[in-house]
C-alpha cells in the first residue's frame, strides 16, 4: 500500500464517483494521458486491473472497489489528522469543510460567510453545494464538517434552527385562489420534502389535478417565467425579496401556514474543533439566536 499517495487517492474517489475519465481529469485538473497513465502504473504494481471501459462509462473491478474503499479511509483519516493539528494551535486557523443547499448558498450564504471569513481570515473556507438530502451524505460521512440545510430534517447530532419562512402563491398579477386549477403552474426542481409539502398542500386544497404547463431546473428559471406571465408558481419567501412587483399570498394547510426552515447541523463531537466552535458561535449572533 505504500505505493499510494494522497493523489492516488483523490484520483481513485474522485474516478469512481463520476465513473468518467474526462470528468475526473476536470475535477483534478491533470491531463487525461496523465490519468490514464496513472491508472496503468497502478496497475501494473499492483498486477490487478481496476477498472473497466464501456459505452456507458466506466466499471470498477472487485479489485478496484477494494482499493477505492482504502483510498477513502486514507483521506478520511488524513482530515481527521489535519483538523486535530489546527486544533491545537492556539491561533484560529486550518479548513472548514462546509456543505449547503443551493437555494440557501444562492439567498443566505454568501452574507455569512463574507462576516465570518472578514472575522477570521486565516481560516480557508471549502464549500459544496447541492440538494439537502445529497448534502447530508457529506455530513454523516464526515467528508465536511458542517451543513446548512433546508427542510425538516431528521438528524441526531447537533441542530440549528436559523430561520423559518413561509411558502407563498406568485405570480405577475393578482389571482384568485380558486382558479389556480385552471391556470399554468410553473413546478421548479426541489428537494424531496418540498415536493411532498407542495403535493399535500395541493391536494387538501383542490380537488383536481394541478396544470402544469413548465417543469425547470432551477428557481431562479422559474420566477423569470412567473415575471413574464407564463403561470404561477409556488416558493419560500425567502427567494421573493426584493420582488416587489409580484403577486404574492401565503399558503396554509388545515388553516396553517406553511413553512420551509433552514438549518445548521453538525456532529456533536464537532463543536470540539475551535473552527466548528467559531462558525457556531457567529451563525448564532449572526441570526440573533442568543436573544
Amino acid at each position: 500500500m505504500k505505493r499510494l499517495d494522497e493523489k492516488d487517492w483523490k484520483l481513485l474517489v474522485n474516478l469512481y464517483a463520476e465513473k468518467n475519465i474526462t470528468k475526473t481529469s476536470k475535477k483534478l485538473y491533470i491531463s487525461q494521458p496523465s490519468l490514464t497513465y496513472r491508472i496503468k502504473q497502478l496497475e501494473k504494481e499492483f498486477g490487478i486491473t481496476l477498472l473497466h471501459r464501456g459505452n456507458k462509462g466506466i466499471t470498477f473491478t472487485s479489485e478496484g472497489e477494494y482499493l477505492v474503499k482504502y483510498a477513502e479511509k486514507m483521506l478520511s483519516e488524513l482530515r481527521q489528522a489535519e483538523d486535530a493539528l489546527a486544533n491545537m494551535n492556539n491561533q484560529l486557523q486550518g479548513t472548514l469543510r462546509l456543505g449547503s443547499s443551493s437555494n440557501f448558498a444562492h439567498y443566505e450564504l454568501p452574507s455569512i460567510l463574507e462576516g465570518f471569513i472578514y472575522l477570521y481570515p486565516d481560516i480557508d473556507v471549502q464549500l459544496k453545494t447541492g440538494w439537502s438530502t445529497d448534502i447530508l451524505e457529506l455530513l454523516q460521512s464526515e467528508s465536511i464538517h458542517a451543513a446548512f440545510i433546508r427542510g425538516d430534517i431528521k438528524w441526531s447530532g447537533e441542530k440549528m434552527l436559523l430561520s423559518e419562512e413561509r411558502m407563498s402563491i406568485v405570480s405577475k398579477h393578482e389571482i384568485n385562489l380558486g382558479d389556480l386549477p385552471q391556470l399554468n403552474y410553473i413546478k421548479y426542481d426541489t428537494d424531496q420534502h418540498l415536493k411532498t409539502t407542495l403535493d399535500n398542500w395541493w391536494i387538501k386544497t383542490f380537488d383536481v389535478p394541478a396544470h402544469v404547463s413548465m417543469e425547470v431546473d432551477r428557481i431562479e428559471t422559474c420566477k423569470e417565467m412567473v415575471k413574464k406571465g407564463l403561470g404561477f408558481s409556488v416558493m419560500p419567501n425567502m427567494s421573493l425579496r426584493g420582488e416587489d412587483d409580484l403577486y404574492t399570498k401565503e399558503i396554509k394547510i388545515d388553516g396553517q401556514p406553511v413553512t420551509r426552515q433552514s438549518w445548521l447541523l453538525y456532529k456533536s463531537d464537532m463543536i470540539d474543533l475551535k473552527i466548528v466552535e467559531s462558525l457556531s458561535h457567529f451563525v448564532k449572533q449572526y441570526y440573533n439566536l442568543d436573544s
